[in-house]
């Protein structure tokens, strides 16, 4: 796939606070780019500076070929953005925001189409102050993608929301790629990351820690697998602890709790078998983004130091 956001060594400064170090990241045609990372870690600086919003103070920045900042009418065209603090007039109905927003764009989306697909056409005469916040992302999503951009940025699109709203929101997302929109999704869930990308830069103090996919940064964090159970039986922990696949193992009450390497399970559970033990209620804890984030960044950090 070629790459439709080629961002090189960006860094921006606001007075004393550097929020853009050095980040570097290639986004591909068609994906779901994510950019995680904690609060204040440069994010929404980063996707500015592509959208064209903000004057990186270097660095280099094409999208869809172009300069976002250089070029702002062919950028405007391009990109959808749906920035984390955006705001209507709470008297302007949905149907009247979006048919504003559509005389903006030479060749804009059917924005009544756009208002069906993603669940508002039964708002279309509610003004913005009425809506819920489920409601106010889906008409964010809208406006986003109402000048037939090639690219959209979603910012912090859900946060604030309630489980289902957001789960509602994912498949919004979903649907919006299968258009073949590409997109830049920034985010500080990580279950919403590990749900929707395609692959994620994780970016701590202004700086591009890793780009992988989900899958690739947990299996390169090590992080042990976890598990726990009650057993049929009492045993002595040493039976475990002696087994070269488990780390750890913890009692917290009747619960046994162990950490180790892969083939942990399988090897606890069959030195168990065998001394008569049978394993009751157990829970395996995957190794998780949030797991693969704390990992990869203390590591990156220990390196720096």
């Amino acid at each position: 796939m070629a790459a439709i956001i080629e961002v090189r060594n960006l860094h921006k400064r606001y007075r004393d606070t550097v929020a853009v170090e050095d980040v570097s990241l290639s986004v591909q045609a068609g994906e779901i780019f994510g950019i995680l990372g904690p609060n204040g870690a440069g994010k929404s600086t980063t996707v500015e500076c592509i959208a064209g919003i903000r004057a990186p103070d270097r660095g280099s920045i094409t999208v869809t070929g172009i300069d976002p900042l250089r070029d702002r009418r062919a950028a405007t065209e391009r990109v959808g953005v749906q920035l984390q603090s955006g705001q209507l007039p709470e008297r302007l109905q949905v149907a009247e925001a979006l048919a504003l927003y559509s005389s903006f764009y030479p060749e804009p989306a059917d924005w009544r189409e756009l208002m069906d697909s993603l669940g508002l056409a039964g708002k279309a005469k509610t003004r913005y102050g009425k809506l819920s916040g489920g409601q106010k992302q889906r008409l964010s999503i809208a406006l986003a993608l109402v000048g037939n951009p090639r690219v959209a940025i979603l910012d912090e699109l859900t946060t604030g929301l309630d489980p289902q709203a957001r789960r509602d929101t994912w498949s919004l997302i979903e649907n919006v790629r299968a258009r073949g929109v590409t997109i830049v999704l920034v985010t500080h869930f990580m279950e919403e990351a590990e749900r929707l990308c395609d692959r994620i830069a994780l970016i701590d103090a202004g700086r591009v820690v890793t780009v992988d996919t989900p899958a690739g940064l947990t299996a390169r964090a090590g992080v042990e697998q976890r598990f726990e159970f009650r057993p049929s039986a009492a045993f002595a922990d040493g039976l475990l602890t002696g087994l070269p696949e488990v780390s750890r193992v913890e009692r917290r009450g009747d619960l046994v709790v162990v950490a180790g390497a892969d083939g942990a399970l399988s090897a606890v559970t069959t030195v168990l078998a065998q001394h008569g033990v049978a394993v009751r209620q157990l829970r395996v804890s995957q190794t998780s983004l949030e797991d693969a984030f704390v990992t990869i960044t203390q590591s990156v950090a220990k390196e720096q130091s």
